[in-house]
Protein backbone atom coordinates (compact mmCIF):
# COMPACT_ATOMS: atom_id res chain seq x y z
CA UNK A 1 0.00 0.00 0.00
CA UNK A 2 1.64 3.58 -0.89
CA UNK A 3 1.84 6.34 1.45
CA UNK A 4 -1.06 8.51 0.11
CA UNK A 5 -3.33 5.05 0.13
CA UNK A 6 -2.09 4.35 4.33
CA UNK A 7 -2.92 7.94 4.79
CA UNK A 8 -6.24 8.07 3.25
CA UNK A 9 -7.43 4.32 5.02
CA UNK A 10 -6.06 5.45 8.28
CA UNK A 11 -8.29 8.87 8.41
CA UNK A 12 -11.19 6.76 6.90
CA UNK A 13 -10.87 4.83 9.77
CA UNK A 14 -11.15 7.98 12.25
CA UNK A 15 -14.07 9.04 10.89
CA UNK A 16 -15.94 5.74 10.77
CA UNK A 17 -15.40 5.37 14.46
CA UNK A 18 -15.89 9.23 15.35
CA UNK A 19 -19.13 8.82 13.49
CA UNK A 20 -20.03 5.75 15.42
CA UNK A 21 -19.26 7.40 19.00
CA UNK A 22 -21.08 10.59 17.75
CA UNK A 23 -23.80 8.45 16.76
CA UNK A 24 -23.52 6.42 20.61
CA UNK A 25 -23.72 9.76 22.59
CA UNK A 26 -27.00 11.20 20.70
CA UNK A 27 -29.23 8.28 21.80
CA UNK A 28 -27.34 8.28 25.29
CA UNK A 29 -27.96 12.08 26.33
CA UNK A 30 -31.50 11.87 25.18
CA UNK A 31 -31.82 8.96 27.38
CA UNK A 32 -29.91 11.09 30.34
CA UNK A 33 -32.26 13.95 29.46
CA UNK A 34 -35.33 11.78 29.55
CA UNK A 35 -34.81 10.80 32.78
CA UNK A 36 -33.79 14.26 34.20
CA UNK A 37 -37.68 15.37 33.10
CA UNK A 38 -39.05 12.74 34.60
CA UNK A 39 -37.36 12.86 38.34
CA UNK A 40 -38.39 16.84 37.51
CA UNK A 41 -41.58 16.64 36.99
CA UNK A 42 -42.85 12.98 39.52
CA UNK A 43 -45.85 14.04 41.16
CA UNK A 44 -44.39 14.08 44.84
CA UNK A 45 -47.28 15.06 46.97
CA UNK A 46 -46.64 17.19 50.00
CA UNK A 47 -48.59 15.90 53.10
CA UNK A 48 -50.29 19.16 54.88
CA UNK A 49 -49.45 18.22 58.34
CA UNK A 50 -47.85 20.87 59.83
CA UNK A 51 -45.46 19.04 61.90
CA UNK A 52 -44.36 17.31 58.93
CA UNK A 53 -42.39 19.64 56.21
CA UNK A 54 -41.43 18.15 52.54
CA UNK A 55 -37.65 18.73 51.08
CA UNK A 56 -36.66 21.78 49.04
CA UNK A 57 -37.78 19.96 45.77
CA UNK A 58 -40.48 18.47 46.88
CA UNK A 59 -41.49 22.52 47.88
CA UNK A 60 -40.54 23.41 44.16
CA UNK A 61 -42.80 21.05 42.32
CA UNK A 62 -45.46 21.88 45.02
CA UNK A 63 -44.45 25.27 44.00
CA UNK A 64 -44.83 24.99 40.37
CA UNK A 65 -48.29 23.03 40.98
CA UNK A 66 -49.92 26.28 42.26
CA UNK A 67 -51.76 28.60 39.82
CA UNK A 68 -48.67 31.35 39.02
CA UNK A 69 -45.94 30.52 41.33
CA UNK A 70 -42.56 29.58 40.51
CA UNK A 71 -39.52 29.65 42.31
CA UNK A 72 -36.47 31.65 42.21
CA UNK A 73 -33.02 31.81 43.93
CA UNK A 74 -32.86 35.48 45.51
CA UNK A 75 -29.18 35.95 47.53
CA UNK A 76 -28.84 32.60 47.73
CA UNK A 77 -32.07 31.63 49.09
CA UNK A 78 -34.24 29.26 46.84
CA UNK A 79 -38.09 31.16 47.34
CA UNK A 80 -41.52 31.27 46.19
CA UNK A 81 -42.17 33.65 43.39
CA UNK A 82 -45.18 35.12 41.73
CA UNK A 83 -45.46 34.13 37.83
CA UNK A 84 -43.43 37.53 37.20
CA UNK A 85 -40.56 36.11 39.19
CA UNK A 86 -41.41 38.71 42.42
CA UNK A 87 -40.55 37.27 45.67
CA UNK A 88 -43.47 36.56 48.17
CA UNK A 89 -43.11 37.25 51.90
CA UNK A 90 -45.31 36.24 55.03
CA UNK A 91 -46.09 38.83 57.73
CA UNK A 92 -44.96 37.68 61.25
CA UNK A 93 -48.12 38.14 63.37
CA UNK A 94 -50.76 36.78 60.64
CA UNK A 95 -52.02 33.52 61.46
CA UNK A 96 -52.80 30.44 59.19
CA UNK A 97 -56.71 31.82 59.11
CA UNK A 98 -55.94 35.28 59.22
CA UNK A 99 -53.91 38.40 57.66
CA UNK A 100 -53.63 41.23 59.95
CA UNK A 101 -52.45 43.04 56.71
CA UNK A 102 -54.90 45.58 55.94
CA UNK A 103 -55.63 49.31 54.80
CA UNK A 104 -52.34 50.72 54.04
CA UNK A 105 -50.38 47.64 55.27
CA UNK A 106 -52.34 45.65 51.81
CA UNK A 107 -51.72 48.80 49.94
CA UNK A 108 -47.43 48.31 50.09
CA UNK A 109 -47.78 44.45 50.66
CA UNK A 110 -50.53 43.07 47.73
CA UNK A 111 -52.18 39.82 48.95
CA UNK A 112 -51.89 37.19 46.76
CA UNK A 113 -55.07 36.22 45.34
CA UNK A 114 -56.29 32.81 45.37
CA UNK A 115 -57.13 30.84 41.99
CA UNK A 116 -61.14 31.54 41.50
CA UNK A 117 -61.11 27.39 41.25
CA UNK A 118 -60.92 25.89 45.00
CA UNK A 119 -60.15 23.10 43.21
CA UNK A 120 -56.82 24.32 42.13
CA UNK A 121 -55.39 24.60 45.62
CA UNK A 122 -53.59 21.67 46.81
CA UNK A 123 -51.55 21.11 50.08
CA UNK A 124 -48.78 22.58 50.96
CA UNK A 125 -51.07 25.47 49.85
CA UNK A 126 -54.66 26.72 50.81
CA UNK A 127 -56.67 29.81 50.93
CA UNK A 128 -58.03 32.05 53.70
CA UNK A 129 -60.77 35.03 53.66
CA UNK A 130 -59.88 38.13 53.91
CA UNK A 131 -61.45 41.32 55.96
CA UNK A 132 -62.39 42.70 52.54
CA UNK A 133 -64.38 39.27 51.49
CA UNK A 134 -61.32 38.62 49.19
CA UNK A 135 -59.53 35.32 49.11
CA UNK A 136 -55.63 35.07 49.63
CA UNK A 137 -53.12 32.06 49.09
CA UNK A 138 -51.38 30.46 51.66
CA UNK A 139 -48.36 28.43 51.87
CA UNK A 140 -47.45 26.04 54.74
CA UNK A 141 -49.92 28.36 56.50
CA UNK A 142 -48.47 31.44 55.57
CA UNK A 143 -50.64 34.15 53.70
CA UNK A 144 -48.85 35.28 51.09
CA UNK A 145 -48.01 38.64 49.73
CA UNK A 146 -45.60 40.68 47.30
CA UNK A 147 -43.99 44.30 48.35
CA UNK A 148 -43.93 47.50 46.30
CA UNK A 149 -40.66 47.96 47.25
CA UNK A 150 -39.43 45.45 45.35
CA UNK A 151 -39.14 46.63 41.51
CA UNK A 152 -37.95 44.30 39.85
CA UNK A 153 -37.70 40.18 39.51
CA UNK A 154 -35.28 38.75 41.94
CA UNK A 155 -35.26 41.51 44.76
CA UNK A 156 -35.93 40.25 47.93
CA UNK A 157 -36.00 44.13 49.88
CA UNK A 158 -38.99 43.41 51.90
CA UNK A 159 -37.00 40.72 53.95
CA UNK A 160 -36.46 41.40 57.32
CA UNK A 161 -38.39 44.91 57.42
CA UNK A 162 -40.64 45.71 60.18
CA UNK A 163 -43.19 47.77 58.93
CA UNK A 164 -46.94 47.78 60.35
CA UNK A 165 -46.72 45.75 63.23
CA UNK A 166 -44.38 43.21 62.34
CA UNK A 167 -41.49 41.51 60.67
CA UNK A 168 -41.58 40.66 56.96
CA UNK A 169 -39.47 37.51 55.66
CA UNK A 170 -38.89 36.23 52.00
CA UNK A 171 -40.39 32.49 51.18
CA UNK A 172 -38.52 29.90 51.27
CA UNK A 173 -40.00 27.06 48.93
CA UNK A 174 -38.59 24.27 51.16
CA UNK A 175 -41.37 25.23 53.30
CA UNK A 176 -39.34 25.83 56.22
CA UNK A 177 -40.70 28.48 59.14
CA UNK A 178 -39.97 31.81 58.92
CA UNK A 179 -37.25 32.91 61.19
CA UNK A 180 -39.59 33.92 64.79
CA UNK A 181 -40.10 37.46 65.30
CA UNK A 182 -40.17 39.02 68.81
CA UNK A 183 -42.96 41.15 69.58
CA UNK A 184 -42.68 44.33 68.01
CA UNK A 185 -44.54 47.71 68.33
CA UNK A 186 -43.16 49.12 64.83
CA UNK A 187 -45.78 50.06 62.93
CA UNK A 188 -45.06 52.60 59.93
CA UNK A 189 -44.90 51.77 56.08
CA UNK A 190 -42.82 51.54 53.57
Amino acid sequence: MGGQDMIASRYGRKNRNRRRRTLLVVPVAAAGLAALAACGSSGTSASSSPAARPSASASASAAARAEGLKTATVSGTTVLTNAKGFTLYSFAPDTSTKSVCNGACAASWPPVKAPASASAVKAPYATIKRADGSTQLTFHGHPLYTFTGDTAPGQANGNGVNAFGGLWHEVPASGAAAPSSSSSSGSGGY
